[in-house]
C-alpha cells in the first residue's frame, strides 16, 4: 500500500483529531474531517484514514445531533426571521384560547354560566383555527421531508406530558414503533403522521365536549368541563413538539429553500423582512 501524502497526514494529525480521552465537541476537533473523528471517537489510526482517502472517500459534513441540541442551537437571521413569525402566530392564537377558556372556567365557578358557555364557545373556534393550522404545518413538512437529502432528529412522544386517553395512547404508540424503525427519516414521517393525527382527535374531542357545554344538554357537565381542561393540556403538548419539529427542520434546510417554505407556510410578511422572494416553482397552479 503507497504511504499517504504529507497533506494526508496533517489533516489527520493529533491537532485536528483530539486523543480519546479528550473531550470530542465540534470545538476541539477543528479539522474538515471532524464528523469522522466524533464518530469515532477520535481513535482512527492516521495511517488507516489515508488509507482510505487515497481511494477516494470523503465522510459526509453533515452530522445529526440531539433534539435538545437542534432546540438550543442558534438559526441564522433568516431562519431565525421564519420561525419566531411562524410561532408567534401560533401562540398568539394559543394565548387567546387559553385566556377564554380559562375565562369560561371561572365564570362557571362563578355560576355565571350563560357566560361562560359564550366564553366555551370562542376558546373552541380557537382552537379550531390553531389545529388546522398545526395540521397543515404537518402536511407541508411532510411534502416537503420527503424531497429533503437531510432530515432532523426527533425524539418519539412523551406519554407523561400528556393527561387524557388519546394523547398517552398516541404517545406510547409513538414510543414503540419509534424504537421498531430504523433511521431518521422514518421515524421523522412517523412522528409528523402520529403528531397531526393527535392534534386532529384533541380538536374533535374539545368541539364535541364544547358543544355539549354550550347546547346545555349535557347529563354530566362536570365532566365536560374536567374534559376541555386536560384537552387544553395535552394541545399545549402537542404545540410545543410541533414548534421544536418547526426548528429542528429549518436547521437542515438550505437558504435558497426558506421563500418556498415561507409561502407554504404563509409567512409572506418575512419575506420582504429578509429581502427574499418565492420563486415561481412555490406559486399555486
Amino acid at each position: 500500500m503507497a504511504p499517504f501524502s504529507k497533506r494526508q497526514e496533517k489533516l489527520v494529525s493529533s491537532a485536528d483529531c483530539p486523543a480519546p480521552d479528550s473531550l470530542i465537541t465540534r470545538k476541539t476537533c477543528r479539522g474538515p474531517y471532524w464528523p469522522l473523528a466524533l464518530a469515532t471517537g477520535g481513535i482512527l489510526h492516521a495511517g488507516f484514514l489515508g488509507a482510505v482517502l487515497s481511494l477516494g472517500w470523503r465522510p459526509r459534513l453533515f452530522v445529526q445531533g440531539s433534539v435538545s441540541d437542534d432546540w438550543t442551537m442558534v438559526l441564522p437571521c433568516e431562519k431565525s426571521l421564519l420561525f419566531q413569525a411562524v410561532v408567534h402566530r401560533w401562540e398568539c392564537t394559543y394565548a387567546m384560547m387559553s385566556v377564554a377558556l380559562d375565562d369560561a372556567l371561572s365564570l362557571r365557578a362563578r355560576g355565571e354560566l350563560v357566560c361562560a358557555r359564550q366564553q366555551v364557545s370562542i376558546a373552541a373556534d380557537l382552537l379550531d383555527r390553531l389545529a388546522s393550522s398545526l395540521v397543515s404545518f404537518c402536511e407541508t413538512l411532510s411534502a416537503r421531508g420527503r424531497a429533503a437529502r437531510w432530515l432532523p432528529t426527533v425524539a418519539p412522544l412523551n406519554a407523561k406530558f400528556f393527561r387524557g386517553n388519546t394523547g398517552q395512547s398516541a404517545a406510547s404508540w409513538n414510543g414503540i414503533l419509534h424504537h421498531l424503525l430504523f433511521g431518521s427519516r422514518p421515524r421523522f414521517f412517523h412522528k409528523l403522521r402520529i403528531l397531526s393525527e393527535t392534534i386532529q382527535d384533541l380538536e374533535r374531542e374539545f368541539q364535541d365536549a364544547a358543544s355539549d357545554i354550550s347546547s346545555g344538554l349535557s347529563v354530566q357537565p362536570g365532566d365536560c368541563w374536567t374534559t376541555l381542561d386536560a384537552l387544553h393540556y395535552d394541545f399545549s403538548t402537542c404545540l410545543r413538539e410541533t414548534e421544536v419539529l418547526l426548528k429542528s427542520f429549518l436547521k437542515t434546510v438550505p437558504l435558497d429553500q426558506l421563500p418556498a417554505i415561507s409561502a407554504d407556510l404563509d409567512v409572506p410578511s418575512e419575506l420582504q423582512r429578509f429581502g427574499l422572494k418565492p420563486g415561481l416553482s412555490s406559486a399555486s397552479a
